[in-house]
């Protein structure tokens, strides 16, 4: 950690920590530490933002930020960062000045770009302790193991639905992220939060645990959560732990590692790397690529009176959401016991929000000998933002 020496309080920062000032386990050494100490946020997201305003409050001293995504308005419901009038600006920016305005005190250091095996190792070893609030697992990867090879604590959470997950991994002391889940799951098995949803107030409550955890690592108080799993399920209201043991195995950390350095983390996850604009590419297809068509072609086909039978794969608590007229509703999971409703003798085009779940139906279907189904590239939010700008876009 950083030396606590080397900053001192003023009147007005003793005036604002006055009640972490009578707390023993903070105390004015304490509170010298916080501002000494050297934090790093991975993802300015549903997770990121709620930790780092409490970190920013707590009186952290330098607070890194990596992201390199613009503010949308469907992040407003749980990035509370963000107000509508930031909708289009760089997350960053916009983090920056609300952030500063909470502490002026806060020194910020942005990281307007995509942490990737050339920059990982470089931008963590600048900080003491790491909070992961990634979304994707490439990402998640990356940042234990560079945690791992640089010897820092990983304050880690994941959320999806109603259900979050938080944990400390610090190799040094306990088991890593690799420990646990030793491989990925295979691409497109877990939704992102984009396709399943995220209730707003879940990564509220992950991301102030972790904020909870990095201060008490800082503060070197209290019991962290090494070698322990927290689950939360909000819609019962329930918290469970586990224990989680260091893997002499593991690739990363164990006795006789294998991944000495950073690797290709999109490879080892199976998946596509961001996109450019910083809005993560939704999870291809499970068993590799699939026909498609652009939504100009299915444009020109419905202008045409093609014949064809177009298919909404979406959950039907979406269909009143946006909708495409004239579809077959045939939710995901359902497809099996509904092949019947389909001919293979007919132009099949398969559709969902994003294209990442009509994709993974369009190779079942052609498993299943549906050799004409296509997937529309891009979903429903494609048709959007290219044929219709009326519809909603979620």
């Amino acid at each position: 950690m950083a030396d606590p020496r080397r900053d001192d309080l003023s009147r007005e920062e003793l005036q604002r920590y006055a009640r972490h000032l009578v707390l023993p386990e903070v105390g004015l050494e304490g509170q010298r530490k916080l501002k000494a100490a050297r934090v790093l946020v991975v993802g300015a997201g549903g997770l990121g933002a709620p930790a780092s305003l409490y970190l920013a409050a707590a009186g952290v001293g330098t607070l890194g930020l990596v992201d390199f995504d613009a503010v949308d308005a469907s992040n407003l419901h749980r990035q509370v960062l963000f107000a509508a009038s930031d909708v289009g600006r760089p997350k960053l920016q916009a983090a920056a000045e609300r952030l500063r305005g909470v502490n002026p005190h806060l020194s910020i250091e942005p990281f307007e770009e995509r942490l990737t095996s050339e920059n990982a190792l470089e931008i963590v070893r600048r900080f003491d302790v790491i909070a992961d609030g990634t979304d994707n697992f490439p990402t998640r990867y990356l940042v234990n193991d560079a945690c791992v090879l640089t010897g820092r604590p990983n304050a880690y959470a994941s959320v999806f639905r109603f259900e979050g997950q938080v944990s400390v991994f610090w190799a040094e002391k306990g088991p890593c992220y690799r420990c646990l889940f030793a491989e990925p799951p295979p691409p497109g098995l877990v939704p992102s939060c984009a396709e399943g949803g995220v209730l707003g107030v879940l990564p509220g409550l992950l991301g102030t645990m972790q904020a909870a955890e990095v201060l008490k690592l800082v503060l070197g108080a209290g019991d962290p959560l090494i070698g322990r799993l927290l689950l939360v399920d909000t819609l019962a209201m329930r918290f469970r732990e586990l224990r989680v043991k260091k893997n002499p195995d593991c690739a990363v950390c164990g006795t006789r590692p294998t991944v000495t350095r950073l690797i290709d983390y999109e490879s080892f996850c199976g998946e596509a790397p961001p996109a450019a604009d910083g809005a993560l590419v939704s999870s291809p297809p499970m068993f590799g690529r699939v026909p498609e068509i652009s939504v100009e072609e299915l444009k020109a086909m419905r202008e045409r009176g093609d014949r064809f039978v177009l298919v909404d794969v979406r959950e039907a608590h979406e269909w009143p959401i946006a909708d495409l007229p004239d579809s077959v509703k045939i939710p995901l999971g359902t497809l099996p016991q509904n092949l019947g409703k389909l001919s293979k003798d007919d132009e099949i085009v398969v559709y969902c929000r994003s294209g990442a779940r009509s994709g993974n139906a369009v190779q079942f279907l052609q498993r299943a000998g549906y050799e004409k189904a296509k997937n529309l590239a891009g979903g429903i939010l494609r048709w959007a933002e290219r044929i219709d700008p009326t519809l909603p876009k979620y």
